[in-house]
């Protein structure tokens, strides 16, 4: 009988839930800072989370908490840290809807934001001919859904009709409509598709296709940051396209992106002051403002003397918290660890003005776990590789982490040895990389072969690769 009363309990909560009850993620370090702003991140996100019974479905906030919306911009950005908080349902409606709701009426423009009641945001939408739209978006959301597959491997991300239907219309006619090819970027007209008649004083005419994320710069033909989108975003149609068994295809938009990367770095660089220029103007000049930030999101720049530069200029200034949250992340990529940590512990300090936006609390979980964890699943090779972004010898653990169909526990003990646990049912590759140049590298105690490669800023990484079979843990070392 008791055991039959245990059974039905489980049974009510599965249907309850609609799925088996499954632990949330946890992170855990000797480095208690970074323990207690994951904490406060992890339940800031989670408050954002929607109603399930809001008309538009699942969804959480990013936008402006007293819209009950979401943004495109913003979506884009929170969605790798909603997925590690298990809002993986609310991650696939948004971003869903925004892929779903380009017309040809909008030349190819999605809705900018959406509220929960299912409906183009009123404070940015009056109608198809009059609204609010930032021209990078769609280069942006191609991104994330790119980013969003090689994480959880949901094909549906790179192969349902709807996001079919939108990388091919952001790729082609959108970018013709809307006159962004690499040769015709600083000569397009000020507003290409603007209505008629058309009032300059009405931001629903003057910003239907505004030609940056920068809101604030006057009189603009087009920003640093959206050319740095169309590279990013035709190189992820490229990896699309390779994905998909079309080569050629894949060769044409990887040669189309990389036209982008090189005005970049033929027109944009100021050689004078050593930074980006980060817009034009409709006058014909280059200016500066913010938009750096997102150079690097996109990872449009290689050479690393400008990146320096770049980052530099970024951690020498006070920026509003929406680039704020996009820091942590970019620094621990760039190799300045120890500024990626100062980051996440100042946007999670109580005294930082508005770390209650959105942004904020889901940068930091994607920075604790893909930055300095060093977290990237690739659905590809269905593989993990880990590497541990830290200059201290503090240990770091995350716990519960919902990838490729599995759960696993990732620990890194210190910076030469890691252990991983495959708590679900399908076997993973791990490939465990550590800092620095080793002898060799041992699995659970053997001896096995060790590698060598460097990363984007050149410094040498060893790495040993093995698989993790369900229920298994694993652990690789290197001989310091």
């Amino acid at each position: 009988m008791y055991m039959k009363a245990v059974f039905a309990i489980m049974l009510v909560c599965f249907f309850y839930t609609g799925k088996a009850q499954e632990a949330d993620v946890t992170f855990t370090s000797s480095d208690k800072k970074v323990e207690r702003s994951f904490e406060w991140a992890k339940g800031m996100a989670l408050h954002y989370k929607g109603h399930p019974a809001d008309a538009v479905g699942a969804w959480y906030e990013s936008a402006l908490p007293p819209r009950d919306a979401f943004c495109m911009r913003d979506v884009s950005h929170q969605s790798i840290g909603a997925e590690i908080l298990g809002l993986n349902r609310e991650n696939y409606n948004m971003l869903s809807l925004f892929a779903g709701n380009i017309s040809a009426s909008k030349n190819w423009c999605s809705y900018w934001e959406m509220n929960k009641n299912g409906k183009p945001a009123p404070e940015d939408y009056r109608n198809d001919q009059e609204f609010w739209y930032n021209l990078p978006a769609n280069f942006d959301v191609l991104s994330a859904t790119w980013k969003l597959y090689l994480w959880t491997g949901d094909k549906r991300y790179i192969n349902d009709p709807v996001f079919t239907r939108f990388q091919q219309k952001s790729v082609m006619e959108y970018i013709d409509q809307w006159v962004l090819s690499a040769d015709s970027i600083l000569t397009r007209p000020a507003h290409p598709n603007a209505p008629t008649p058309f009032n300059d004083s009405d931001s629903f005419h003057r910003c239907r296709g505004l030609p940056s994320y920068s809101e604030g710069v006057p009189n603009l033909k087009a920003g640093a940051d959206l050319v740095a989108a169309l590279y990013r975003g035709l190189i992820t149609y490229s990896a699309i396209m390779a994905e998909a068994g079309k080569s050629k295809e894949a060769a044409l938009y990887a040669r189309k992106a990389e036209s982008y990367r090189q005005q970049l770095e033929a027109k944009w660089w100021d050689n004078k002051d050593k930074l980006y220029y980060t817009y034009y103007s409709n006058d014909g000049y280059f200016g500066k403002d913010e938009g750096e930030t997102f150079l690097l999101w996109f990872d449009a720049l290689k050479d690393n003397d400008r990146v320096k530069h770049t980052l530099d200029h970024l951690s020498s200034k006070i920026w509003n918290v929406e680039n704020t949250s996009y820091l942590p992340l970019i620094f621990y990529n760039k190799g300045s660890w120890d500024k990626g940590r100062d980051y996440i512990l100042y946007l999670a300090d109580k005294s930082t003005p508005r770390r209650e936006y959105p942004e904020v609390s889901f940068g930091v979980i994607e920075a604790v776990v893909q930055g300095l964890m060093g977290v990237a699943p690739d659905a590809r090779t269905v593989s993990v590789s880990t590497i541990y972004k830290s200059n201290t010898s503090d240990d770091a653990a995350v716990h519960n982490l919902r990838v490729l169909n599995t759960v696993v526990d990732i620990s890194h003990l210190n910076n030469h040895q890691s252990i991983m646990s495959n708590k679900g049912s399908r076997p993973l590759k791990w490939k465990a990389m550590f800092n620095g140049s080793f002898p060799r590298a041992y699995v659970n105690g053997r001896a096995v072969a060790i590698k060598r490669t460097t990363d984007s800023q050149g410094k040498v990484i060893s790495f040993a690769t093995t698989t993790v079979a369900p229920q298994q843990q694993v652990k690789i070392s290197v001989e310091r």
